[in-house]
């Protein structure tokens, strides 16, 4: 983001002094060289005056990229501001998906407002995209596609792809697709392959199966990725359950999945509230008491639980701090060893439910794998921790056993928790990073505790 807005500052000075000028003839000349992408991700370096004069400077097709790369507060100034007539072209010619974010995030007053402006059949098409969920196909996928019949020749369907073309601006069309009378789906072909095929060649002898790349309208965009990464694809049609196609996704909406999926793990791992509404926030815009507004409920629940939980066994374990002091000195290091083993374990189960490499049916195969690494682990800490008890206390044998042997096993069994939690947590439907990471430090924290005044207990008393 920073490199685009840096590419717009490029033009920021030609075109203030042209504004200033007035000289609109050169300004929309030089506007013509500014990506629109980085143009609206500029916007916000313009005054409110200006972008309208900009925006109107824009021919119809950029402008209507640059108003579907804004962000909603932008769109809306922008609705707000346009003539009725130019409103309404603008919406009849976005992409459908995009059309249908927009109107997603409107108020219902003003939606009806918007809907008077538009073509009936643009109005139907985003009332048909709206009753799908947010999450899931039918709310990515988009309803420009190419629909082709299989006794078309190459030719045929060259020639409809191209009217197609003037009716999307070949935005969405990579791939076509085959259907019957009833707009079931029965086959795909690439653009290339149609343009490299003979010229009276039927679709049916060219077109390959879609069965395993099909998508139904009600999957989760998490799994849409998953299907999107393991074939490497850049569209893939979207089905019903009678197989009829609907439309397509593409990959531009894959990677806003991936980058907003991604944003909510790690702010959910990093215990910041309102996962899904905080992912659209940008830190380099967001104020101090913003980033206050969406950590310190998280701070305040686990401070409450780590007083009750860890206050209370300090407090109950006082009497054996008391005859040793020298056991104080390796709560740190024991409870530091045990989080740290268990963030890393719980970042590669995450990592691996995301990405399919882990399911929930796997539990006790990943938990017999962690045991052992947490063993191997522990037990190379703990020697390494005996060693650093004779450095700090000489050589006293009961502490530095104790002290190592604690340190083996609470690696080992924050291990094999960082593991457990986040599998426990999909099986009961939860997110896995946002459930399971605020559970992790107050678990192994007392565990930590328990295990270590118990195994000193034992072996000093």
């Amino acid at each position: 983001m920073e490199k685009r807005i840096k590419g717009f500052a490029l033009f920021l000075p030609e075109i203030s002094e042209l504004l200033r000028e007035k000289n609109y003839g050169e300004l929309k000349k030089s506007l013509k060289e500014v990506p629109p992408v980085d143009l609206a991700e500029g916007w916000s370096q313009l005054s409110l005056p200006d972008r309208n004069i900009i925006f109107h400077l824009l021919d119809k097709r950029r402008a209507i990229e640059v108003f579907e790369d804004l962000s909603f507060g932008d769109q809306k100034i922008l609705i707000n501001s346009l003539e009725s007539q130019e409103l309404g072209e603008v919406l009849d010619e976005m992409s459908a998906d995009e059309r249908a974010d927009l109107f997603e995030e409107l108020p219902e007053k003003m939606v009806k407002k918007l809907f008077s402006l538009m073509k009936k059949e643009e109005v139907e098409d985003v009332k048909d995209l709206l009753t799908y969920e947010e999450d899931t196909a039918g709310g990515l996928m988009t309803t420009e596609f190419v629909e082709l019949r299989k006794d078309m020749t190459a030719r045929q369907a060259i020639l409809k792809i191209q009217e197609s073309f003037r009716r999307y601006h070949g935005e969405t069309i990579q791939d076509v697709y085959i259907t019957n009378t009833e707009h079931r789906l029965i086959g795909g072909l690439s653009l290339q392959a149609l343009i490299a095929s003979p010229p009276d060649i039927l679709l049916k002898d060219i077109m390959s199966p879609v069965q395993v790349i099909k998508i139904n309208v009600n999957m989760d965009q998490e799994e849409v990725a998953k299907i999107f990464s393991k074939y490497d694809l850049l569209s893939a049609p979207v089905v019903d359950g009678e197989n009829r196609l609907l439309g397509i996704i593409t990959i531009d909406d894959i990677v806003d999945v991936i980058e907003k999926e991604a944003t909510e793990d790690i702010y959910g791992m990093g215990k910041i509230s309102g996962v899904e509404r905080v992912a659209e926030i940008n830190y380099g815009e967001a104020s101090a008491f913003t980033l206050v507004k969406n950590r310190v409920i998280w701070l305040f629940v686990l401070l409450l639980i780590g007083t009750f939980v860890s206050g209370r066994l300090l407090k109950g374990y006082a009497g054996m701090l008391q005859s040793v002091i020298a056991l104080a000195i390796f709560i740190p290091m024991m409870m530091d060893s045990g989080g740290n083993a268990g963030a890393q374990s719980l970042a590669m189960v995450v990592r691996g439910l995301a990405t399919g490499e882990v399911t929930p049916d796997q539990l006790w195969k990943i938990v017999k794998k962690e045991i052992l690494a947490g063993l191997m682990s522990g037990i190379l800490m703990g020697v390494i921790a005996m060693f650093g008890v004779f450095v700090l206390q000489g050589f006293n044998l009961n502490l530095a056993f104790a002290v190592g042997f604690s340190l083996a096993m609470v690696v080992t069994v924050a291990t094999v928790t960082g593991a457990f939690l986040p599998l426990i947590f999909k099986r009961l439907g939860f997110d896995p990073a946002v459930a399971a990471s605020p559970f992790i430090t107050t678990t192994v924290d007392a565990t930590c505790l328990i295990i270590y005044f118990e195994v000193a207990k034992r072996l000093m008393f």
